[in-house]
């Protein structure tokens, strides 16, 4: 693990999906932390003009792109305007994500399908390789936190396409930490974190399993934004999910079905879910 972060005042933070929601907290938990530079990457340009004028005037100067991370043309063009216009960020949060909760044969493919993965998983690979490069070459302490989920530990009805898209993140998230410890570049720390439902609107309708209950966003950040600082390798929460986990681990698939399905309520968390409108 390398060594925890103390103030962040001299370096640059990029968050993307940073106009609203868990994003716009994290910008805000880093203009606290005294963050010289502050970029936002979102789509939505009239609320990444409110976050940036909630957020300016607090000491940290902030940056905004309207970027849509489902196209790597996108990310290119906007990684290049950072880089000529602030220079290569020293923490990276891949927060931008989708859900679409439905039965698989239900998804369109272009917009359910498709744009899930290029969201999901594809647009955390490409904005990271965009940045990742300066990260090493720079030999500052350097952050990468890439938003994964339970969903992506744990199979689950009307996640299928969801869960295959955070499953792909824990297994390149955590294979990229190993790349990096491996090839000695230490002071770039990866942290992947894997969340229950959060009370954010994303998973409305969702309802938490056993001893599960939804968490409020507010104190989520605040354990994302310390394990970061950390260079923790993992973040589950609540507690429950390293639980689920290890269970299905040892469990039979069978008895496991019954556990999370009768005992739990994981495969029934999504039967009310209408997600945010």
């Amino acid at each position: 693990m390398s060594s925890t972060l103390g103030s962040l005042a001299g370096s640059t933070v990029l968050i993307t999906g940073a106009a609203m929601g868990m994003g716009r907290m994290y910008a805000e938990l880093a203009v606290k932390d005294h963050a010289a530079h502050v970029i936002l990457w979102d789509i939505n340009a009239e609320l990444l003009d409110e976050a940036s004028a909630a957020l300016d005037s607090q000491g940290s100067q902030i940056h905004t792109y309207v970027v849509d991370v489902s196209r790597l043309e996108a990310i290119e063009q906007a990684a290049e305007k950072v880089r000529n216009d602030v220079g290569n960020p020293d923490i990276l949060i891949n927060n931008a994500g989708i859900v679409r909760g439905k039965y698989f044969w239900e998804h369109d493919q272009r917009s359910d399908i498709a744009a899930t993965m290029a969201i999901n998983t594809l647009a955390l690979m490409h904005v990271t390789r965009e940045f990742l490069p300066g990260m090493i070459d720079g030999g500052r302490p350097s952050r990468i936190v890439n938003v994964a989920s339970a969903a992506g530990l744990l199979a689950n009805p009307r996640m299928s396409v969801y869960s295959s898209s955070k499953w792909a993140v824990v297994g390149w998230s955590d294979s990229l930490r190993l790349e990096l410890v491996q090839a000695g570049h230490k002071h770039v720390a990866v942290t992947t974190f894997c969340p229950s439902y959060i009370k954010t609107g994303m998973f409305e309708g969702a309802r938490g399993p056993l001893m599960t209950p939804l968490m409020e966003p507010e104190a989520v950040t605040e354990r994302v934004w310390q394990a970061m600082k950390d260079g923790s390798p993992i973040l589950m929460m609540p507690w429950t999910v390293k639980l689920s986990t290890a269970l299905r681990g040892v469990l039979p698939l069978p008895v496991w079905d019954v556990v999370a399905g009768r005992v739990f309520g994981v495969y029934r968390s999504m039967e009310h879910f209408t997600g945010r409108q």
